[in-house]
């Protein structure tokens, strides 16, 4: 199983590692909920490099555009030939329109299993990050119920390769 995001955050940029942050903590948690051992996956981002902007002595996130996200497609095709995943998880946006083009959208298409020419099986999901912006703890918890279910879509996915 490959789970790819979008780009590293400031604690990824500053620790040289994917989802290590506030949203990684929150996949972990997901991850063991799922029942996926986070060390038998291989975890990346579709933009390997941090767009931000300061505000104040804070780095704030910035979504990267159709350029950035080009220039490090050949990267994360790289990581795909190697890595061979029988499932690929998409979190979030831009790792899915990575994937499927821009047109796709994980609001109509989460937690379907699909192919590509990457992956025999890909499922979509949100980025963790998104449960972090939700407006209260309602949304929060119904949201990351959510976010579990998909992943034990792909849990179940992944075992039928």
């Amino acid at each position: 199983m490959m789970l790819v995001g979008e780009q590293p955050g400031d604690y990824e940029d500053v620790a040289g590692k994917p989802f290590v942050g506030p949203a990684g903590k929150i996949m972990d948690q997901a991850l063991e909920e799922a029942g996926i051992d986070r060390k038998q996956v291989y975890v990346t981002n579709a933009v390997k490099h941090f767009k931000w902007e300061p505000r104040g002595k804070r780095r704030i996130h910035q979504k990267p555009n159709s350029r950035e996200i080009a220039a490090c497609r050949p990267w994360l095709e790289a990581e795909l030939r190697l890595v061979k995943p029988k499932l690929l998880v998409c979190l979030g946006a831009t790792a899915a329109q990575t994937i499927f083009g821009p047109s796709f959208r994980v609001t109509r298409e989460r937690g379907k299993v699909m192919s590509s020419k990457f992956a025999p099986r890909v499922l979509a999901t949100v980025h963790p990050s998104s449960l972090l912006r939700q407006p209260d703890e309602e949304s929060r918890q119904r949201e990351y119920k959510n976010f579990v279910a998909d992943l034990r879509v792909a849990v179940n996915a992944a075992s039928e390769t």
